[in-house]
């Protein structure tokens, strides 16, 4: 199968680009080398490669910045989107979209999950503009797969346990606070690129949710992997009230993945099971990489 990957040198494109290239003939773009938002670009690869399946890891995922650049996050996550599904309807080819938990508002309590069939009402500009591309994408493709995650973590690239873990390394008796009230499922971008590679060929349609199961807040899950690693730390549990940002974030991201497991194809397992095979694959790397900051 040809498959063309868009950010595939991204967090979780990286991963699924590893992943794919033993069995599939597979073409990883950039950022640099294809930029979704110009829909020149698009169709001239499409044109070029006419690939069977289209995989779009490619977003703008600076959640606050995109409070002040929203014309560069719409750009990426709602018209890039866009273009992409047109081209792949063009051509009759399959698209797999990752989509976000930032779809919702998370007032649900903490206790409940959220299905693919809850309301959506995104809080800010990133949330929006995923939004706008779901829906770009099932307005102009009849064959296409969203797959929605939350709180991804990997080897390349930066996110919160990394950084959990340079600041718990450069002053191990400082005081950290970490928001207690935001609840989600920490995701690894290993599992979410075998559940790619699991649903490539298999004929679901629409929109699928997809993280890891069981769910914690930040705080929980950066004490669960600080441990994992063996370093020492001082954490503080706060509330969002108390580490104001400025894009609103959902204090509930807990996803429901029903339709994947309804369908048999879920790859998923538990949060603290990912963080320890991670732990048992990157630990030395992770501290070194850490440090080096």
């Amino acid at each position: 199968m040809k498959v063309l990957i868009t950010g595939g040198h991204g967090q979780l494109g990286s991963d699924v680009t590893t992943l794919l290239q033993p069995a599939h003939e597979v073409i990883s773009c950039s950022s640099r080398t294809l930029d979704i938002g110009n829909g020149e670009q698009v169709a001239d690869i499409f044109s070029k490669h006419q690939p069977d399946v289209v995989v779009n890891c490619a977003a703008y995922t600076a959640v606050d910045t995109c409070e002040t650049e929203a014309e560069q996050a719409w750009l990426v996550n709602a018209t890039g989107p866009e273009n992409l599904a047109k081209q792949t309807e063009a051509i009759g080819c399959r698209l797999i979209h990752i989509s976000t938990d930032y779809v919702f508002d998370g007032n649900k309590p903490h206790t409940e999950s959220y299905s693919e069939d809850d309301i959506v009402a995104p809080l800010s500009e990133y949330g929006r503009s995923k939004l706008a591309g779901e829906e770009a994408i099932s307005k102009h493709s009849s064959n296409h797969l969203i797959l929605r995650t939350a709180w991804l973590y990997g080897w390349n690239g930066n996110n919160f346990l990394k950084t959990m873990l340079r600041l718990a390394l450069a002053d191990p008796k400082r005081e950290l606070k970490v928001v207690n009230d935001q609840y989600g499922s920490l995701t690894w971008t290993r599992t979410l690129a075998r559940q790619v590679e699991t649903v490539l060929s298999s004929n679901m349609q629409g929109i699928a949710h997809a993280t890891a199961t069981g769910s914690s807040t930040w705080y929980e899950g950066a004490c669960f992997f600080l441990e994992a690693m063996e370093v020492p730390y001082k954490l503080a549990p706060c509330t969002t009230a108390d580490y104001p940002t400025p894009a609103h974030r959902p204090a509930n991201s807990i996803l429901n993945n029903q339709r994947l497991e309804k369908n048999g194809t879920s790859v998923f397992q538990g949060w603290q099971e990912d963080i320890r095979e991670y732990v048992a694959l990157h630990k030395e790397d992770l501290i070194k990489e850490a440090s080096q900051h």
